[in-house]
């Protein structure tokens, strides 16, 4: 028999003991901790040399192997092998079982693979420790499910026999001292094998290698093991090849089904296994007579109107009435989205048995960092024992330093887009000389086609976006090195740290470009004559075009956010294949069983800790995307919506075919997520409103037409000449002015005038180029356009919150059910426990009776003499 003490209560050190008879019964070609180093070639009472090495069971066939552990003999071998032999030792301690492969039987003759078994008496003693539910009673509510249009839906669904639901169960924490309150059928196939590797890998990172004397903490878990390679790599198996099924009856070809019917692109429809332009500026006759003043100074020359044409008919696209309603429906879409996750969420919620999962986890989950770097401790008030803490002078100084270096970076980030701005006011100049409007121009086809705002903005979000991917780079090293240097107690509050620093971060790195074309861009220009410079420099601040900034926003947002899209997918679809594909091949050109299930899984890559965690990350600054900035590109949702169909089917193919197997891991809910998701959807509805206000052309068009355009009939004819206003060429400065030399086609042309987009009063006037009251009454519009949409999407949103509740009534239902049942039936099995007790007590009290005297004259003898 094999025996764990110690603390149960808290994820403190185990300590492991070993008593008299803590040997292994059955060898069974285990080989003892004197022998590991030396590895005998396997068992040959069991045929291995004739056995299928395909397999997830140990050489006798019956012991599943929950864990592998791989190493390789190197030049420190000595410590590396003392350290491995006390670790597996105290591995046996606790009860695992240990089966070693021989490096003369792997594929590279040089790499040793330790198979881990638990048996039923490990898992039972940490499955009560961890509280992970298990059945007790088959579900008596019907899951209703099936409705009147499912033929609707059953050309996206999966084959009955892939998809069957399991048996549904109410469930409650084991408890190993009534194991027979639960519905044990087999003790080998109770827990199933994300249960078990999850249990054996909470082993292992809390298993100590130093010798019983000495307590040197710092000397525990498998991380470190790896960390100083004395491990090479440390997973659980795959159940099969992706490509063919399980040659064992007993194993579940879960991979296999999963590839087949989820990782390939084809079944992209299948569910998931869960569960007004006007046409004044392209007239020749209006646009192409008006000239507009220069867009820069000194390189810049005069130009047409109808020069912007096809760009202003592109700005319509998007840049019409029908986006208000589209910005106030994603307003009301992101709200609906939210609230049917957080249904589905509790859903699974309750379906994975993680109600309360979390409250229970934080006393369990402590990271063994935290017990290895806190060397303080004090008495906790709940549990009244003594645990680690970190002083709060030692925290207050990490968190000085963790902030002031998430500020530094993310003014190193404001910084490069500066510089981003800076790039675009100095080669401005030099793209409007290249495409500047002249009778003379041997480009002006080509200047029609990009105008120098175009090529400006489409360079400059280029080179945007490869600094976001180089910033993105580092900081991803930085956000983890602050975060482990905080020292947080749990795993969820590593993560949550984590996550705050991650999102932050890439917030501002991808939108700040788009923040600033949206809001800054084109509104702190001044006016011909009194222009503004950036920082007092000699670099004009940019203006938009005649058609607004939006589709310099739409062109910035498209760049990056599609960008990122082909970048990701190649990161994780092609470099991935490049390295592996020959991995594959090997299988596939291996002899039939020859080639272990330990080794095909070994030759996979690592599933890191946060392979999940840029998963998150990817999806939800994509959500930013979809919902900050979709009024300024409604076709967003639509290019989400295309990469979700490619992402899931590629994040499919690898989990099945190029990844390990991850360890089995719990989680409540998606954590800090959910509030990053919140906070987005609500800061959505702010920006889209200033976007349609102060980037749309919108609200002043709506001006002119309701109430200053010319005759009774409401048209927009006479809008663009209203919205331009008139300056003085004789009034520009000398350093305004376009050079002479390098234009003299304008300079014969005797132009006198020429316009700028704003809202001034014209030369010759007593308050000339001071602004008119229509800029006051569209300026009031857009503030009254914003608080009307902000308050009529919140109040939709708020009452859409409301009518839809978080937790569906079914849920609540079973929830409720299994509450009651728990109770009722540990009533029942406590009773029932209690009369069998009593019951044996009254035949042991009957048998000691009948031997005493029964007659009446002895019963009074007996009482006299006492």
């Amino acid at each position: 028999m094999k025996r764990i003490t110690g603390k149960t209560k808290d994820a403190t050190l185990i300590e492991m003991t070993n008593t008299a008879d803590a040997h292994v019964e059955e060898n069974n070609g285990l080989l003892s901790i004197s022998d590991r180093e030396t590895p005998l070639p396997g068992n040959q009472e069991l045929g291995t040399l004739e056995q299928n090495k395909d397999s997830v069971y140990f050489r006798d066939g019956k012991r599943r192997i929950d864990f592998v552990l791989s190493y390789v003999d190197d030049k420190d071998g000595d410590k590396k092998a003392e350290r491995r032999r006390l670790f597996e030792a105290n591995l046996e301690k606790t009860g695992l079982h240990l089966e070693l492969e021989d490096k003369s039987e792997s594929d590279d003759r040089k790499t040793y693979y330790l198979k881990i078994h638990a048996p039923w008496e490990v898992l039972g003693t940490f499955a009560d420790v961890l509280k992970i539910k298990v059945p007790f009673k088959a579900s008596d509510i019907h899951k209703a499910r099936e409705g009147s249009l499912n033929w609707l839906t059953r050309p996206f669904r999966l084959p009955p026999d892939i998809m069957s639901s399991e048996p549904d169960y109410f469930t409650a924490p084991f408890d190993k001292r009534k194991a027979d309150f639960f519905l044990i059928k087999d003790q080998e196939t109770f827990f199933p094998p994300s249960t078990r590797n999850r249990i054996v890998y909470y082993i292992l990172t809390h298993c100590p290698y130093y010798k019983e004397d000495r307590k040197e903490k710092d000397k525990t878990g498998i991380k470190r093991l790896l960390s100083n390679s004395t491990y090479t790599s440390a997973y659980p198996l795959h159940d099969c090849r992706y490509w063919k099924k399980a040659d064992q009856t007993l194993c579940e070809s879960e991979r296999y089904h999963l590839y087949k019917h989820w990782a390939r692109f084809l079944c992209f429809y299948k569910e998931q296994p869960l569960n007004l332009i006007s046409k004044e500026i392209c007239d020749p006759t209006i646009g192409g007579k008006i000239v507009m003043c220069p867009l820069c100074d000194k390189k810049c020359s005069y130009w047409k109107l109808n020069s912007t044409c096809l760009s202003s008919w592109q700005a319509h696209l998007f840049d019409n009435e029908g986006t208000v309603f589209f910005a106030i429906f994603m307003g009301i879409w992101v709200t609906l989205f939210l609230e049917f996750w957080k249904r589905r969420q509790a859903r699974l919620e309750y379906e994975w048995d993680l109600v309360h999962f979390e409250e229970e986890q934080q006393q369990l989950q402590m990271r063994p960092e935290f017990e290895l770097k806190c060397t303080n401790k004090r008495l906790n008030p709940i549990t009244q024992e003594m645990e680690p803490y970190l002083p709060l002078t030692s925290k207050c100084a990490r968190f000085f330093v963790s902030g002031a270096t998430v500020l530094f970076w993310t003014c190193l980030i404001v910084a490069c887009i500066m510089g981003v701005i800076a790039y675009r006011l100095a080669v401005y100049a030099a793209f409007a000389r290249l495409m500047k409007d002249s009778p003379t121009s041997k480009i002006q086809l080509v200047g029609s086609l990009i105008n120098p705002q175009l090529a400006t903005s489409v360079t400059a979000s280029c080179i945007n976006f490869v600094i976001i991917l180089i910033l993105n780079f580092l900081y991803e090293h930085v956000a983890i090195w602050i975060t482990d240097m905080e020292i947080p107690k749990t795993h969820l509050e590593y993560e949550n740290k984590l996550t705050t620093k991650m999102f932050m971060f890439q917030f501002v790195n991808y939108y700040s470009s788009c923040f600033y074309v949206a809001f800054f861009k084109g509104k702190f220009v001044g006016y011909p004559g009194k222009y503004t410079y950036m920082f007092g420099s000699h670099l004009r601040n940019e203006e938009c075009a005649p058609g607004g900034c939006l589709i310099e926003l739409t062109t910035q947002l498209v760049i990056v956010m599609v960008g990122k899209q082909l970048v990701g997918n190649i990161q994780e679809a092609l470099l991935p294949l490049l390295k592996n594909w020959w991995i594959s091949r090997k299988g596939r050109s291996h002899p039939e069983g020859q080639y272990s299930r330990w080794e095909q899984d070994h030759d996979l890559q690592s599933f890191s800790q946060f392979g999940l965690f840029y998963e998150y990350l990817e999806m939800v600054i994509q959500f930013g995307f979809i919902t900050l900035f979709v009024a300024s590109f409604p076709l967003a949702p639509l290019l989400a919506l295309f990469n979700n169909i490619l992402e899931v089917r590629l994040d499919a193919w690898k989990f099945t075919t190029q990844f390990r197997r991850p360890v089995a891991a719990k989680a409540r809910n998606i954590g800090a997520w959910n509030e990053i998701l919140n906070v987005v959807a609500i800061l959505s509805v702010v920006t889209n409103a200033f976007i349609m206000a102060f980037t749309s052309d919108m609200i002043p068009r709506l001006v002119y037409l309701y109430a200053y355009h010319p005759g009774e009939e409401a048209t927009m004819a006479g809008y663009i000449n209203n919205s331009l206003s008139v300056y003085e060429i004789s009034d520009l400065r000398v350093n305004n002015r376009p050079d002479e030399e390098e234009n003299p086609a304008w300079f014969n042309a005797n132009i006198t005038t020429c316009r700028y987009r704003d809202y001034r009063y014209p030369p010759g006037h007593h308050r000339q180029y001071t602004h008119t009251m229509q800029f006051w009454h569209i300026l009031a519009a857009k503030m009254a356009f914003i608080i009307i949409m902000e308050h009529v999407v919140f109040v939709v949103k708020f009452f859409v919150a409301w009518l839809i509740p978080d937790v569906p009534s079914e849920v609540k239902a079973r929830i409720k059910r299994e509450r009651h049942l728990v109770q009722e039936y540990l009533h029942t099995y406590e009773v029932e426990k209690l009369k069998m007790q009593m019951s044996q007590s009254f035949c042991v009290t009957s048998e000691t009776t009948s031997l005493l005297p029964s007659t009446p004259d002895k019963l009074d003898v007996l009482s006299e003499r006492t």
